[in-house]
């Protein structure tokens, strides 16, 4: 029974993740330069690797959690 129970909680934990992959920003278009909730300026690796982001690394994380409760 235990091992059936972990079972399940690893295949909703994949689905879970899945999901959240299938769902997640798709960014396009120009990076902002500055952040668009702190000012703070968005380094210019950041802006090519997300393409269109328009907050900061910390702004974003902060949003993300926000987001996930």
């Amino acid at each position: 029974m235990d091992e059936r129970f972990l079972e399940l909680a690893e295949a909703h934990q994949a689905e879970m993740l899945q999901h959240r992959i299938d769902n997640r920003v798709r960014y396009t278009g120009v990076s902002a330069e500055e952040c668009d909730d702190c000012g703070d300026d968005i380094p210019k690796a950041r802006q090519l690797a997300v393409p269109g982001c328009r907050f900061c690394v910390q702004c974003q994380g902060r949003a993300e959690r926000l987001a996930c409760r």
